[in-house]
């Protein structure tokens, strides 16, 4: 079993949750609600993506966002971009750091990206030469996540030969870190523990530090607990569960946030993150979408009556 004392959550709701539903919430309960998240302990939050709002109106707002969450100390604020231009866009918002997804399987990613995973590498070679270029005290960490590294609903099973090579392609090409992405839900504990370890043992125990799992088969705290296992310190999450791809169709549902942090602290794994005040931003959560469904076993069930955060 795991030996770990902390667990890092970035919360993946502003942007992952808020690009799959067809509210658009306004910026100020935007602001309120990064705010409050920050507030209940969570230190790194994915605040939007830089894409073209006629493509995602639901982030069109997202420089306006970033420039809010930059006031909140000690937040790592993080944005999710498609390409160079969107990550010349995140560089002028000042954000800390920039994750690039590449879809193990290339009709994903022609799907999610218009992009071949050729073109993909040539768009990350030219973001990490624009980083490169900045001051070290304001380069942005630079992540390239591998989507449907699990499984992929156009093509099937990905083979991990493939992955491999996309991992050491994205390191090779100026990424930071890699992470993983089980995009289309199709994660099971074994084979998590099995590609993290691969992954480890190919690019370097250190530049696989995080994952992003979905919660689609009733797997996604089960695929967590794996993960943490095989060395990984840092897990996406979404409040209320909010969340999935657009281009992979029955995906939608990220880890719930408020679930995980209650798994992880009643298993004495320090997160950081105020439970109570977690359930308080997820309150403001459901006022400012009250339309759209919101999942989660503690919001129903409550915390146990000698629970202490």
């Amino acid at each position: 079993m795991m030996k770990k004392n902390r667990v890092e959550i970035s919360e993946v709701g502003p942007r992952d949750g808020l690009q799959n539903i067809k509210t658009i919430m306004s910026l100020p309960d935007k602001k309120a609600w990064v705010s409050a998240l920050a507030d209940a302990g969570l230190s790194e939050i994915e605040v939007g993506s830089f894409v073209p709002p006629s493509l995602l109106p639901q982030l069109a707002d997202t420089a306006e966002l970033v420039a809010h969450a930059l006031t909140i100390d000690g937040l790592t604020v993080a944005v999710l971009v498609p390409n160079y231009k969107g990550a010349e866009n995140a560089v002028r918002a000042g954000v800390h750091k920039i994750t690039i997804p590449l879809s193990a399987s290339e009709s994903h990613s022609l799907a999610n990206v218009n992009r071949t995973h050729k073109q993909m590498l040539e768009e990350v070679e030219q973001i990490a030469a624009l980083l490169r270029k900045l001051p070290e005290g304001r380069r942005p960490h630079f992540e390239g996540s591998i989507s449907t590294a699990f499984g992929c609903t156009i093509e099937g099973a990905v083979p991990e030969k493939k992955i491999l090579e996309l991992a050491m392609a994205l390191m090779t090409a100026g990424c930071d870190e890699v992470g993983l992405s089980d995009t289309t839900g199709y994660a099971n504990p074994a084979n998590v523990q099995k590609l993290v370890k691969a992954v480890k043992t190919e690019v370097g125990d250190k530049n696989l530090t995080g994952l992003h799992l979905h919660n689609t088969r009733g797997l996604g705290l089960a695929n967590a607990l794996a993960a943490l296992d095989v060395g990984i310190t840092t897990l996406d999450a979404s409040q209320g569960g909010l969340g999935g791809c657009p281009f992979a169709p029955g995906a939608s549902g990220n880890i719930v946030t408020e679930d995980l942090v209650y798994m992880l602290d009643a298993m004495g794994i320090e997160t950081g993150i105020s439970l109570e005040k977690l359930i308080v931003s997820r309150h403001m959560l459901h006022t400012y979408l009250p339309d759209e469904p919101l999942y989660g076993f503690i919001a129903d069930a409550g915390l146990p009556k000698d629970y202490r955060s």
